[in-house]
């Protein structure tokens, strides 16, 4: 009996809340009924509304781009290496060039022998260079 009574209690609640959601339709279908119909029995007066005349803008000057400033791009070694060459007049050995440039003795020996090779220095004396 009380399952009966459980299951047909569970069905009518149902059926209620499809009820009421049968209803709220109805209203809003209602509700967009009255809002066309006033608008229907007022009469709409067409309004001609005139356009002032355009007014032309003022032509505004492109703002003048300043060029932008030039960053200084730091020498790569061989360039920094080769301007201590080219402003000795006697020469430069590569124990100077290793205390001016802080570079390590590999790096100093590479860097003569790419400048050797692309003949930008010469070599006056044992380990002393000179610009080509």
């Amino acid at each position: 009996m009380t399952k009966n009574l459980k299951k047909d209690l569970q069905a009518v609640n149902r059926e209620i809340k499809a009820l009421s959601k049968k209803v709220e339709k109805v209203i809003v279908a209602v509700d967009k009924l009255e809002k066309t119909k006033a608008v229907k029995a007022t009469p709409v007066k067409k309004v001609v509304v005139k356009k002032p005349a355009v007014k032309a803008k003022p032509v505004r000057k492109a703002a003048v781009k300043k060029p932008a400033a030039k960053k200084t791009t730091q020498l790569s070694a061989v360039d920094t290496a080769l301007g201590f060459i080219k402003r000795s007049k006697k020469g430069v050995d590569t124990a100077t060039l290793m205390k001016k440039t802080g570079f390590d003795q590999k790096k100093v020996y590479n860097i003569i022998y790419k400048l050797n090779k692309l003949g930008k220095i010469k070599s006056v004396g044992k380990g002393v260079y000179l610009k080509a």
